[in-house]
């Protein structure tokens, strides 16, 4: 509690940014003149007033403005302090409320005040009890930080809580703002409260310094350390390399990365990258990521071959020796090894004219191989690199669905690598290698961007040329290497991608080709697997015609070559049981006890009765899948007029496409039924169902038009559609039949099936240019232009009665 008493004049002493609380005994220079004029007045004062000591008032001037509180100080002492200047030791006995000013002897300032009067309670509170002990524990700790042991004992000896909170005036961290805010707090709890306080957030922010300042200090002794500790590696290295006759260490060239660069082959914007890095590299420290991440990026830019070609001199110039080594390792596949021929032989030109590079681009070649499973195109790529003396390297894109695997990563990741086009350079050792992309219709797309997009800039001859991998950031020239793509459909390349790409398809191979392929390239294989010598066993090639032709009906040879892996392990095996001896030469009526019964039986082979075309509203037709060209059997049917419907029906997973196929051949017959002859009024009053069977596979596409036209002209008429015809093409409301795609292929699926006639749109003629010689003189192709030419060819002339065809 505080309280005011009796009115006091008094000079007034200011103190210009200085405080000083009562119990506070400090001395004052009296060469001010403030200070000497309130002094000299207190002491003439004195003896008028019977006081003992002179008094004065003690007030705080903050930018010329003084404080509503002061304190009244005693005059103890008149001398000189320690520099010899005139002072006076003055101390303060308690807090004066100022009020008006008024006159006086001297030339001090007089002012009248009132004397006030604290009081704590007694006893006192628990609380304030608890408060004393933490502000004489906080005092303690901060004395002893300080080294002052004397004053610690002075401070645990004060009882009295308006002095132990008027003791903060002596510290010198608070400000004046803090002392006089102490100064005006009249009641001595509140005051202790605040001294306690503004001391426990000094001590706060004193341990926050010493903590920073600890850590720095740690971190300058820890660079002067391995300063100092790499100045003497230093010293031992170089007096090593002195001992060994002036020989450098390994390690340590290895780690001196500038040298390196400096001594690498690096085109000019590379070394300035890399330089850059070296840079950065020696002003980071060793324990910093970045230098890691540095280090990394500086070895994959060394191991890059940039300047690194493979010498097409002696391979690639030699187009003779490319061409017998194309024809060597691959039979058949005629117009990829063109193509390959028409390269090397334009390369060779252009090197002996000196058109190597042209505005920044050498002569690669983008091209993309498409066909059906098995028929070579991996092992192609190979035969490619063998026949042109370069280096090869397989890239697989099948389920690769993150754009960074072929552009990389950035730096800022962590485990950043380059993409897969990078290390593929990196791994072949040269700028100019046959790089393989495996599978390319098999990439997907997702969050993490499309992959596919990503390879329009590797796979265009326009701009490859300044190729930049998100990892590397410096242009890696593409332009040198030849590309070869490989996919088993053509529809699942994106447009844009396909277009940077010349295409080459190709289509599968004839029972010839599969023979002389089984003969000349499989059984050496599969012998030497089997661990069988070159005329242990030997295979006819009637043996190897119908493996080929009834067991493994493909567009490749893979499981062809499966099937001579099997008959030779199963020989093998009965010759390590002493059933059967070596040699052995194998027959087309030995397969059938090694490998079992034939799998696909031509139509042709069967029973007339047994055949599928025996009845009417069946026709084969000819159809193009992921594994290549096969047949497509349509079968059409006729319901009760009193159990079933009227309307078609359509099964066996057909897509839109070839569901409006199906429309359109009902449509057709409809309205053209009395030209051809047909019992059309079944057609409206009876349901018409049309399948196709293997009703697990999914089909589309128009070209199973006229198939099913024919079909149910069939189940009409009555008439059956010969067993060896096969047909093709798509068909119009008008009954024109208008070209498809894929006829190489189909051709092959109907020779492989046994088919001696082909039907086909009349314009898809010149399309018979690419099948093989061969296969066209087995096959009676009839190009037509109209449905009513497709059934005058393929139904037969034989007459049955419509209701027993239904």
């Amino acid at each position: 509690m505080a309280s005011t008493s009796t009115p006091l004049t008094l000079p007034v002493l200011p103190l210009d940014d200085e405080v000083v609380l009562p119990g506070m005994v400090v001395p004052l220079d009296l060469s001010d003149t403030d200070v000497r004029a309130a002094v000299e007045a207190a002491q003439a004062a004195a003896p008028s007033s019977g006081a003992s000591k002179p008094t004065v008032l003690l007030v705080p001037r903050v930018d010329g403005a003084y404080a509503a509180t002061g304190v009244l100080g005693t005059v103890e002492q008149v001398g000189r302090l320690s520099d010899g200047d005139p002072g006076a030791l003055i101390r303060g006995r308690g807090r004066v409320k100022i009020g008006a000013g008024t006159t006086g002897p001297g030339r001090a300032l007089w002012v009248e005040g009132s004397r006030v009067e604290e009081s704590a309670p007694d006893p006192l509170p628990g609380s304030v009890t608890e408060l004393v002990k933490e502000y004489k524990a906080l005092a303690t700790d901060w004395l002893k930080k300080r080294g002052a042991w004397q004053v610690v004992d002075r401070v645990q000896q004060i009882d009295d809580i308006s002095q132990l909170a008027d003791n903060s005036g002596y510290s010198p961290f608070l400000t004046t703002a803090q002392k006089i805010e102490l100064l005006e707090t009249a009641d001595p709890v509140a005051r202790l409260k605040l001294a306690t306080e503004q001391l426990r957030e000094h001590l706060a922010e004193q341990d926050v310094a010493e903590s920073i300042a600890k850590d720095v200090q740690e971190g300058v002794d820890k660079q002067q350390r391995e300063f100092l500790l790499r100045r003497q590696l230093e010293a031992v290295r170089k007096e090593l390399r002195e001992l060994n006759g002036g020989a450098t260490d390994a390690a340590d060239e290895s780690d001196d990365y500038r040298t390196r660069v400096e001594a690498a082959d690096l085109p000019e914007k590379v070394r300035e990258a890399a330089l850059k890095e070296v840079e950065k590299l020696e002003r980071s420290s060793d324990q910093s990521p970045e230098g890691s991440w540095i280090r990394t990026w500086l070895d994959t830019v060394l191991e890059l071959p940039w300047n690194e070609r493979t010498d097409d001199s002696a391979a690639g110039h030699d187009i003779q020796g490319a061409k017998a080594i194309l024809d060597a390792e691959h039979s058949g596949l005629q117009d990829v090894k063109e193509r390959i021929t028409e390269y090397l032989a334009v390369r060779k030109r252009r090197a002996d004219r000196g058109l190597g590079v042209v505005g920044g681009r050498r002569g690669g070649a983008v091209l993309a191989l498409v066909g059906p499973p098995g028929v070579g195109k991996t092992s192609l790529g190979e035969s490619v690199a063998h026949a042109m003396g370069r280096k090869f390297v397989r890239v697989a894109l099948g389920g690769v669905r993150d754009e960074a695997e072929i552009r990389g990563h950035r730096r800022t990741y962590v485990g950043a690598l380059p993409g897969r086009i990078v290390r593929a350079i990196k791994e072949a050792g040269s700028m100019n290698p046959v790089v393989l992309l495996d599978e390319i219709d098999k990439v997907g797309s997702d969050f993490r961007g499309d992959p596919a997009a990503a390879l329009l800039e590797v796979l265009d001859p326009a701009q490859n040329h300044t190729f930049r991998d998100h990892y590397l950031e410096v242009e890696l020239d593409l332009s040198d290497v030849v590309f070869l793509a490989t996919a088993n459909v053509l529809e699942s390349i994106p447009e844009a991608l396909l277009d940077r790409m010349e295409l080459v398809r190709l289509d599968g191979y004839t029972e010839d080709e599969k023979v002389v392929i089984a003969r000349d390239h499989l059984l050496p294989r599969q012998l030497e697997r089997a661990g069988l010598e070159p005329g242990e066993v030997v295979l006819e090639d009637s043996a190897l015609r119908k493996l080929a032709g009834e067991y493994t009906r493909e567009a490749g040879v893979r499981n062809l070559e499966r099937s001579v892996a099997r008959l030779l392990r199963k020989v093998a095996a009965q010759h390590e049981l002493g059933e059967r001896e070596l040699p052995f030469t194998v027959g087309a009526e030995q397969l059938r006890g090694l490998v079992g019964r034939p799998h696909h039986v031509p139509e042709s082979a069967q029973d007339p009765a047994e055949r599928r075309t025996a009845v009417p509203g069946v026709a084969t037709g000819l159809a193009v899948t992921g594994a290549g060209g096969d047949v497509l059997f349509v079968e059409a049917s006729l319901a009760d007029p009193e159990t079933g419907a009227a309307g078609l029906t359509l099964t066996g997973q057909l897509g839109d496409v070839m569901k409006e196929s199906a429309q359109i051949a009902l449509s057709f017959l409809r309205s053209h039924g009395a030209e051809l002859e047909l019992p059309v009024a079944d057609l409206k009053d009876r349901g018409v169902h049309i399948h196709f069977p293997a009703g697990a596979v999914p089909k589309d596409g128009p070209s199973a038009g006229i198939t099913m036209t024919t079909a149910l002209a069939s189940l009409l008429s009555g008439r059956q559609v010969r067993t060896d015809v096969a047909m093709t093409g798509e068909v119009s409301l008008t009954g024109r039949v208008l070209p498809i795609g894929g006829l190489k292929q189909k051709l092959l699926a109907a020779h492989r099936a046994g088919i001696s006639t082909v039907v086909i749109p009349k314009r898809n003629e010149a399309d018979l240019d690419d099948v093989p010689a061969e296969i066209l003189d087995k096959l009676q192709v009839h190009p037509v232009t109209d449905v009513r030419q497709v059934l005058e060819i393929a139904l037969s002339s034989a007459q049955v009665a419509v209701a027993a065809a239904a």
